[in-house]
């Protein structure tokens, strides 16, 4: 029995991924209909090898369901199910719509959400006008976006008619199949993604955005912050362009802007904004860019596990898989895995990626515990942050996110950043050494790191002088002379991936540690 999953998509690259690899364990196909998205959906659902069709322009859910069934049809599937990838539908839940179909119970089944009080199935008369619902109870159109979840037999295939003129599509229909006669059913399902972000209205949260020469993205980006957002703080870096005047333009109550009269540096812009944030008691801060290339859609992400307790700093990661990294270049891939290895050292944070991600959100707690006045000012701040966050023992999480390029064009001369950026993190590394294992507490671990950054470079030169002594000179060497610098290099390297080790084991304790303060709190 063939069953295919009809997906329509319009800007969905938030859950896309994780809702296209549940479906797989439940269906034998999948058809993505993206309706003109301009985020990366095309190519998440393009590199996960489904069946692709795109509309050039938005048409509309009725016409991308359509068409989704039309490709569908070719298969000859025994069931279609449509799922939207929005956050509200679980794959994990088909196997509930697909049962009653299989035991011949139904000729559709539709999904009732838990935590709903109503079915939002709404059916229309022939005059226009809205009925008693045949199925569940009455609701608001603008409860829409929960359904859609339904599995059609093949043996409606032939009535569905996809009219969403007068109503949702979704509810027009589950009326073609009952104006046929057949049956439909419904079960209740769950939601997919987290149904807590009303719990982010409750919270005061703070959007930093620093903007230099931003006069084409910046409306485009503040316009996109949710409502559930309390304050804007824009910095105008000492733009040359008409970025002030824009800004000016925008009529949101909620936007603060901070005027730099000389060019600082992004790392002091939001360091700015930072302040401003802590000032007006903000319990949570995010930091996006003033280029459009943050979706705002992923925010929730980022602030639900700060605001469930179960970390103090979260930030975007696109390094996991290649769904995540279209539009990013192999060169400047390679650049980034470096700095992720590099960076992991000097932070100590060996669960990070992807650390010159910008896209972060850190609590009122962990941002006013460490030092930011010494905030790095240069690109590199994030890498700065996560040393600081690190060495005061808070916890982080890398929240996966697909790369986003679009108008934006980098201003990064990427010979100077790594240089800067790798001598502040060596630098940083070394503090973060003394201050977390000297002053604040203590570790030998720092002396493993010690006797390994002597002995290592030792016997690396030590190693030249041989090589160069013996096969350009001509010189007499030893034949001890090897075995001391093997000695050398291999005690040095040990002891150098013991103090990673012990470095590792104090990271993983910290976020124990406050995952058990967490659920202390909870029930006290």
């Amino acid at each position: 029995m063939t069953i295919v999953a009809v997906i329509p998509a319009y800007n969905e690259e938030v859950y896309l991924r994780d809702v296209i690899k549940k479906a797989r364990s439940y269906v034998d196909d999948i058809i993505v209909v993206d309706d003109g998205s301009d985020d990366a959906t095309s190519f998440i659902a393009t590199s996960m090898d489904t069946k692709l069709i795109r509309h050039e322009k938005t048409l509309g859910r009725a016409e991308a369901l359509k068409t989704g069934f039309q490709a569908a049809y070719k298969v000859k599937p025994k069931i279609i199910v449509t799922i939207y990838p929005n956050g509200c539908h679980n794959p994990d839940d088909i196997p509930r719509l697909l049962e009653p179909i299989f035991w011949l119970q139904s000729d559709v089944v539709t999904g009732e959400f838990k935590g709903h009080e109503c079915m939002p199935v709404i059916l229309i008369d022939k005059n226009g006008k809205k009925q008693q619902a045949v199925i569940g109870e009455a609701c608001d159109f603008s409860e829409s976006q929960y359904v859609g979840f339904s599995a059609f037999s093949s043996n409606t295939f032939d009535v569905l008619k996809f009219d969403g003129a007068k109503v949702p599509v979704e509810f027009s229909l589950l009326k073609d199949v009952q104006d046929a006669g057949l049956d439909v059913k419904t079960v209740q399902v769950a939601m997919f993604a987290s149904s807590e972000h009303s719990s982010l209205y409750a919270k005061r949260i703070g959007v930093v955005i620093p903007a230099y020469n931003e006069e084409k993205l910046i409306k485009v980006t503040v316009d996109g912050i949710p409502p559930y957002i309390s304050r804007i703080y824009v910095i105008n870096d000492s733009s040359t362009d008409s970025t002030a005047k824009v800004l000016e333009s925008i009529k949101d109550s909620r936007l603060y802007v901070i005027t730099h009269e000389t060019n600082q540096g992004v790392g002091a812009a939001i360091l700015h904004g930072y302040k401003r944030a802590l000032k007006e008691n903000m319990d949570i801060v995010v930091v996006m860019g003033g280029d459009n290339q943050m979706n705002p859609d992923q925010l929730p992400k980022l602030l639900l596990p700060i605001v469930q307790g179960k970390a103090d700093y979260t930030k975007g990661n696109r390094l996991l898989s290649k769904e995540f990294r279209g539009g990013m270049s192999k060169w400047r891939l390679l650049g980034n895995s470096i700095l992720t290895m590099i960076n992991k050292i000097s932070s100590g944070y060996w669960h990070i990626m992807d650390p010159q991600n910008g896209y972060t959100a850190i609590s009122r707690k962990a941002l006013s515990g460490i030092d930011i006045d010494t905030l790095f000012t240069y690109y590199g701040y994030c890498n700065d942050m996560l040393v600081k966050l690190n060495t005061f023992g808070f916890r982080t999480m890398d929240i996966t996110m697909p790369a986003r390029y679009g108008q934006e064009k980098s201003s990064i001369k990427y010979s100077k950043f790594m240089f800067r950026v790798s001598r502040m993190l060596f630098r940083k590394f070394l503090w973060r050494l003394k201050m977390k294992y000297v002053i604040l507490d203590f570790h030998p671990l720092v002396f493993f790191y010690a006797l390994g950054m002597i002995l290592v470079p030792i016997g690396v030169l030590f190693g030249m002088y041989i090589a160069v002594a013996k096969l350009v000179l001509g010189w007499p060497v030893s034949p001890n002379s090897p075995l001391l610098d093997a000695l050398f290099l291999i005690t040095g390297i040990q002891f150098i991936l013991f103090a990673m080790l012990f470095d590792m084991q104090e990271s993983d304790k910290c976020m124990r540690d406050g995952e058990i303060e967490t659920k202390n709190g909870a029930w006290n």
